[in-house]
């Protein structure tokens, strides 16, 4: 993995990073607004640059561009660019490759059957190879994306229908990966047949919808139908949904950090509303590592609903002991060495009044390099905190993830070098305590991982990893390969 990430914050808050949003429209007269609006629904699945693709019933239209979807899709004058009844729409984040014009999705090709335009959010763990492949048969690559081995698949296939192409372009990855793809009369939406990735179907005015999670849905009024089933195509057309299982029936393993992380509080992902599992993290937490203290403060904002439910559990009062700036953009002056030291300033600052002479329990959602934490330790001592004691609402973050998910290499994560001791040791902590791995699985409503069939993709924690790593594991270092995104 060759990663060189220029527009990453400068001031980088320690965080894995979301995944890419999608999201699709068919059969609605306002379909590029709806669009736009799941987009910024989906806004924390990726902030780099966001696209619509749409079609008017004679020829397809599309905008991508860096940015954020409401800089993007705010002009009336680029909404008009964009009739029509069906429309797919995508939020990037990505970690390698280029931040160019031509990886910004949805990706758009011209077939012989028509227009076919593709947004994708996961990862093909055999991209390079399935690459490599396809340029000695001579397809030209217009992108340094792994979204686009899909679409020269589909052109190779020798199947009939759009529909069959692609199904047979997707028996040939290995991967994670949620679809949302359109042609001039349907939609199409594919879960992955672990179902690592999230994929929801939704209805607005007997219009159907789809997209990465459910809050996107209520943004625009519509109503939840149901997830997209792990390894499931629906097709949409002007006769109703289909719904196909070409892949045979695998185990589901959807990602837990959407439910640790990942997922807006709002949404509910599989069945289970994150925000409830992140309080039921919290209270096991709670349970497991019980520390004497005074007050409960959240790590804003992704540690607020487990920091509720660990003071729920302890009787501690919860209070916002640090107040978070969320007006701090990419930058506003040149992060040198001594301002970056600066960031978590920049973003979080304590509150002296609920700190000062207390023990305080500093609950967060994870813990990736340590550097901000050792911050935000720092910081609650300065605000005059007699104890510090961390707990996460994770299990400790020991490996890299290789499923459309931004995590530094294995090397580079605190916890895959250093005990928890040794952690808490390096933060200046009272003490440091992860929720256990069964404790997890007991927050979801299960007794506790079951080692022959776990019910989540948790390989972030455990390193045990349920679909193949192809390229990785095959040594795929060729020099045209480096710049392939590991991220749609």
């Amino acid at each position: 993995m060759s990663v060189n990430n220029t527009t990453t914050h400068p001031f980088d808050d320690d965080k894995l990073r979301e995944e890419c949003g999608v999201f699709g429209v068919f059969g609605h007269e306002d379909s590029a607004a709806l669009t736009a609006l799941g987009l910024h629904a989906l806004q924390h699945r990726g902030q780099e640059a966001a696209g619509i693709v749409t079609y008017d019933g004679k020829q397809f239209h599309s905008h991508r561009a860096p940015g954020h979807v409401g800089d993007i899709f705010s002009s009336e004058a680029v909404m008009k660019r964009l009739p029509g009844k069906l429309a797919v729409g995508h939020n990037r984040y990505s970690t390698t490759g280029e931040t160019a014009q031509r990886n910004i999705q949805p990706l758009f090709a011209e077939y012989e059957s028509g227009g076919f335009a593709l947004a994708h959010n996961g990862n093909l763990t055999n991209a390079s190879m399935l690459h490599r492949d396809l340029v000695k048969r001579g397809c030209l690559f217009q992108s340094t994306t792994d979204t686009e081995v899909i679409i020269h698949l589909i052109a190779i296939s020798d199947q009939d229908s759009v529909v069959q192409r692609l199904i047979d372009a997707l028996k040939r990855i290995v991967g994670a990966y949620s679809l949302v793809a359109m042609t001039d009369n349907q939609m199409i939406g594919v879960r992955d047949p672990m179902g690592v990735r999230p994929l929801v179907l939704g209805s607005l005015d007997g219009a159907h919808v789809l997209a990465s999670e459910s809050c996107a849905l209520d943004i625009i009024g519509a109503d939840f139908v149901r997830d997209v089933a792990p390894g499931e195509v629906v097709v949409i057309d002007r006769e109703g949904l289909t719904s196909l299982k070409p892949f045979g029936w695998t185990p589901s393993r959807l990602c837990v950090f959407e439910y640790i992380y990942f997922a807006r509080p709002d949404s509910i992902v599989d069945g289970a509303g994150v925000y409830e599992a992140r309080k039921r993290i919290g209270a096991e937490l709670a349970r497991e590592s019980h520390a004497p203290a005074d007050v409960v403060i959240p790590v804003p904002d992704s540690g607020v609903p487990s920091a509720m439910g660990y003071a729920n559990e302890t009787g501690l009062p919860y209070e916002l002991g640090i107040i978070r700036n969320h007006y701090v953009g990419r930058t506003f002056i040149e992060p040198t060495d001594n301002i970056r030291h600066l960031g978590v300033k920049l973003k979080h600052n304590a509150s002296r009044a609920v700190i000062e002479g207390k023990r305080v329990v500093l609950v967060d959602d994870s813990i990736v390099r340590g550097t901000t934490s050792v911050k935000i330790v720092e910081m609650m001592r300065n605000a005059g905190a007699k104890e510090v004691h961390m707990r996460i609402a994770s299990p400790p973050t020991t490996h890299s993830c290789f499923y459309g998910v931004d995590t530094p290499e294995r090397e580079q994560l605190l916890a895959a070098r250093h005990s928890v001791d040794e952690m808490c040791e390096f933060m200046n902590a009272d003490s440091l305590a992860f929720v256990s791995i069964d404790g997890l699985y007991r927050a979801m409503n299960l007794d506790s991982r079951d080692n022959q069939d776990p019910q989540y993709c948790d390989a972030c924690f455990t390193g045990e990893y349920p679909v193949s790593l192809t390229d990785r594991e095959d040594g795929e270092t060729a020099p045209q390969l480096s710049l392939l995104s590991n991220l749609a």
